[in-house]
């Protein structure tokens, strides 16, 4: 079987996956507060039915709509895999979210990035130079010192926030299946094809389980809080599916890794600004040196020369 090779349009890969970053940074906030009002599978139902129907107006606009040939040409077995992964994904991150905080469940899934890195190298062949195997080594101990007090809580903690974490565990395992399906995929349809199939086929997972009924007793705050959350669905995948068009997954990986220096930022500013929604965290210096380290290793991955 050939495997997806990437188009070497670099920048465009960059400035996807930077997106992506921003997009993820943001989303366990938003996810908390709508938490508190919605049980987990109506908002997972609720971000997938609407990414469904918006991605296939669009694509029906622009006449770009999966045909059936197309469909024929992919590998059933691959999309099975991607979307029934991603839907564990969200499962189970919503999951843990719900038992632990943003700052944790950001911390625990970054083991997803560091597993597509490494399916990067091993099923893609794709290679890292020594400067960017010296870049892993500074980006793991950049998040060593970065979320020493996250782990440090994480290792005395009771057991309801023990358990929400090994559920985000899982869900950053699931997530890097879904991930290396999803370029494997590449080969025989578009990224927006292959997320609308996906976004379609979990949404239609959790029907069952949605309660419909508690949308309709949303005040407006928590109504746009839902529909952002859609909406970060929407553009934070189709940007992700999209960067693994032009990108190798290990270097995506690498710059996905910056995901948790924008979650506690805005953590940071969102307690400044309504500290009734989220509780503040403080950034010793021995964190802002981690930020630091975790910025700079990944930049040597995402940016250093292939062989």
């Amino acid at each position: 079987m050939s495997l997806h090779q990437s188009s070497g349009r670099w920048r465009l890969g960059l400035a996807l996956s930077l997106l992506t970053v921003l997009l993820w940074g943001i989303l366990p906030i938003a996810l908390i507060i709508t938490l508190q009002v919605l049980d987990v599978y109506t908002v997972i139902w609720f971000r997938f039915l609407v990414s469904f129907i918006l991605l296939a107006v669009y694509l029906g606009i622009r006449g770009k709509l999966p045909r059936l040939e197309q469909l024929r040409c992919a590998s059933g077995k691959l999309l099975a895999i991607a979307t029934l992964f991603l839907g564990i994904n969200y499962f189970l991150f919503m999951q843990g979210l719900a038992l632990t905080s943003p700052a944790n469940a950001e911390v625990l899934i970054q083991l997803s990035t560091l597993l597509l890195g490494f399916g990067g190298l091993v099923i893609f062949k794709e290679r890292y130079r020594l400067s960017q195997w010296i870049g892993v080594s500074v980006m793991i101990c950049g998040y060593v010192l970065f979320f020493h007090e996250q782990l440090t809580n994480l290792i005395t903690a009771h057991g309801t926030y023990i358990l929400g974490s090994v559920l985000i565990v899982l869900a950053a395992i699931v997530w890097a299946i879904y991930a290396l399906a999803q370029k494997q995929l590449l080969q025989s349809l578009s990224s927006p094809s292959i997320m609308l199939i996906i976004y379609g086929g979990c949404a239609f997972l959790f029907t069952p389980l949605a309660k419909v009924k508690s949308l309709l007793i949303l005040d407006s705050f928590h109504w746009v809080t839902l529909v952002f959350c859609a909406l970060n669905t929407l553009i934070a995948y189709g940007a992700f599916a999209e960067s693994l068009e032009h990108w190798e997954a290990s270097r995506v990986s690498a710059v996905l890794a910056l995901a948790p220096i924008v979650t506690l930022i805005s953590v940071a500013v969102l307690s400044v600004i309504a500290p009734y929604l989220i509780p503040a965290e403080k950034f010793s210096f021995i964190a802002i040196l981690g930020a630091g380290l975790v910025v700079t290793g990944s930049v040597a991955i995402a940016l250093g020369k292939a062989d």
